[in-house]
């Protein structure tokens, strides 16, 4: 059994890492600050005697006990981050130096939740981990991006300094229950629009490309990642490598929930990338992984909680 920190554990993906380690048998912390992440979203998680739940914020230091910590902290819709610039970029980096400096002391195994964010507006498609990205260090994005790629700069620092055991995770566009139906993804704007019968929002011309990772198959891929020996650190994609134009994605949600919504058109975003679609060929070598529920499935399912949710 092994003694587990995950920040931004009561979050989308950390709750669902959260139940995933504790139904391996570890014991689990689970710290938030509860900015974006919901108590309810590990509420059924609170009866197990493994399992703890600490309200703080990254950004001030904490003291624990623990193995491995998978650093998930930070607002990660752009509507989130953009509520509040210098906090997000703060949470990168304060809590960044925060969890290594914890990981350092206890010599324990940490992993980063980065982002495809890094890539930008990306000039080379797919994405592999050795391109340098394209990213405006000004925009009203740069806070996350920004925020994110300096994050990874303290992690290989650490690293080589330290020899800390690291591994950075780019993760791609996730989907699924216990995304917040507010958070401005896309997928959960669709589904939310869709549902209420609301005009569905296509930003653009709805031809740029996105590619969609369902939770099950990314939190299999974040365990195995920190699994892996010592030495190798990534930077490693997760994410799936089929991609979809934003039209394609809206006609879906529309055939599921045989929503009666019209699409209507809003001008792009400013830095809003026109293509993004991961190339996991290191994952599949060294992971032996990739992900297996299709876009329809996943789109089921969530569209199921999302109408559960909805109707509470």
């Amino acid at each position: 059994m092994k003694r587990i920190l995950v920040t931004g554990g009561s979050g989308f993906l950390g709750s669902h890492l959260c139940e995933r380690l504790l139904n391996e048998k570890n014991d689990v912390i689970c710290l938030d600050n509860f900015f974006t992440g919901r108590r309810q979203n590990v509420a059924h998680l609170l009866s197990n005697p493994n399992f703890e739940l600490l309200r703080h914020d990254v950004i001030e230091p904490i003291l624990l006990e623990v193995d491995e910590i998978y650093n998930l902290a930070c607002p990660a819709s752009p509507i989130h981050y953009q509520f509040n610039p210098v906090k997000t970029i703060k949470t990168s980096v304060m809590g960044g130096i925060n969890m290594l400096g914890l990981a350092k002391r206890l010599r324990a195994k940490i992993l980063q939740a980065s982002t495809s964010e890094v890539y930008g507006d990306p000039s080379i498609h797919p994405q592999t981990e050795d391109y340098w990205g394209n990213v405006n260090p000004i925009g009203i994005r740069s806070c996350y991006d920004e925020g994110k790629r300096c994050a990874e700069t303290l992690f290989f620092d650490y690293y080589r300094q330290h020899n800390l055991d690291i591994k950075v995770v780019r993760i791609f566009n996730t989907y699924g229950p216990r995304m917040r139906h507010d958070d401005g993804r896309v997928v959960s704007n669709f589904i939310f629009q869709a549902l209420s019968n609301q005009d569905i929002t296509i930003y653009g011309t709805g031809e740029q490309t996105r590619s969609f990772c369902y939770v099950d198959d990314l939190i299999d891929g974040l365990i195995g990642f920190m699994n892996t020996e010592k030495g190798f650190t990534g930077p490693m994609n997760l994410g799936n490598p089929q991609e979809f134009t934003m039209l394609e994605l809206a006609e879906k949600v529309l055939k599921i929930t045989k929503s009666k919504s019209k699409l209507i058109f809003e001008p792009l975003p400013a830095d809003d990338p026109k293509q993004r679609r991961p190339d996991i060929t290191k994952a599949k070598q060294k992971l032996n992984w990739e992900p297996k529920v299709t876009l329809e499935e996943g789109l089921i399912k969530t569209i199921e909680y999302f109408k559960k949710s909805l109707s509470q």
